[in-house]
């Protein structure tokens, strides 16, 4: 009988016993808190003692995450030109991918054998100044010259040819430029106290036409095929050929400008081959469509 009674006596019988145990307790869970706030804060504060204040570090943290992963440019330093493959994605595959408008195929040794034959300078010529549906410069005019061969080499060289890459010219001093570094500078002319300058003002800067947009991108590069109607392509000013066009509705064509379109009357590459905006190209549609009402 004794033994079963100590069997279910309590470990705590005293007061102190108590307190001793909830004071326990208690530090068990501080010394938790307290590692679990050093494990948290395990990377070095900031504050007194750090340059977390400094200029740069303020700079640093107010800086746009848009830039992160950026490197700025300067807008006046020389162009970089680019290299003749990158120029190929960017404008020619359009046309040259899928042998749009008669372009002849990357790699299509047949197609480009009679082109091969007509010389270096005579492909680069016509890829310059356009020929045919081939706009000039696929399209781009802020292509460089050089970029353009760059591309045609590489397109050549894919499908038979062996040309070699075209050097950068040096560059040529112009004579304005030379004869201004030959001039002394003189001093400004200083006008007498209390006279009025006279000099003409500033001349404003022109209003661009909200047509003008689509205008100009039509003759860049629309103009290829929509001006003659090759491969299909609806010419400028044709009511007949728009009528059906026109009533698919503008979301429609602006869909099929910008993202390319290959239907039974046709090819049309996306974005005409331009690396235009979209917001050009459908100025552009809308440009075509009026003209074509």
């Amino acid at each position: 009988m004794s033994d079963a009674h100590n069997e279910h006596q309590s470990l705590i019988s005293t007061p102190k016993q108590l307190i001793a145990a909830v004071a326990g307790f208690f530090l068990v869970i501080v010394i938790g808190i307290i590692l679990l706030v050093i494990f948290a804060t395990n990377d070095r504060l900031v504050g007194a003692g750090t340059n977390s204040q400094s200029a740069e570090a303020v700079q640093t943290r107010l800086r746009p995450i848009a830039e992160e992963g950026f490197t700025l440019v300067d807008a006046n330093a020389p162009k970089v030109l680019q290299a003749g493959n990158v120029v190929y994605a960017a404008v020619c595959a359009a046309c040259h991918d899928s042998g749009a408008a008669g372009a002849p195929k990357l790699g299509d040794n047949g197609a480009w054998g009679t082109r091969l034959a007509q010389g270096y300078d005579t492909l680069i010529k016509h890829a310059i100044e356009g020929i045919r549906a081939m706009p000039a410069k696929g399209g781009n005019p802020d292509l460089d010259d050089v970029e353009v061969a760059r591309a045609v080499v590489y397109l050549a060289n894919k499908s038979g040819a062996s040309f070699k890459e075209p050097a950068v010219p040096a560059p040529v001093a112009s004579p304005a430029a030379a004869s201004a570094d030959a001039t002394p500078a003189t001093a400004p002319t200083v006008a007498p106290a209390g006279t009025v300058s006279t000099a003409p003002a500033p001349a404003a800067a022109p209003v661009v036409a909200i047509g003008d947009t689509g205008k100009a991108l039509y003759n860049s590069a629309c103009i290829a095929c929509h001006g003659a109607g090759i491969a299909g392509a609806p010419k400028l000013g044709d009511k007949a050929a728009w009528a059906a066009r026109i009533a698919q509705g503008s979301p429609t064509l602006y869909e099929h400008a910008i993202k390319g379109f290959q239907g039974k009357a046709g090819v049309m590459p996306p974005k005409g081959g331009s690396p235009a905006p979209d917001g050009d190209v459908k100025a552009a549609v809308d440009y075509m469509v009026l003209a074509s009402k």
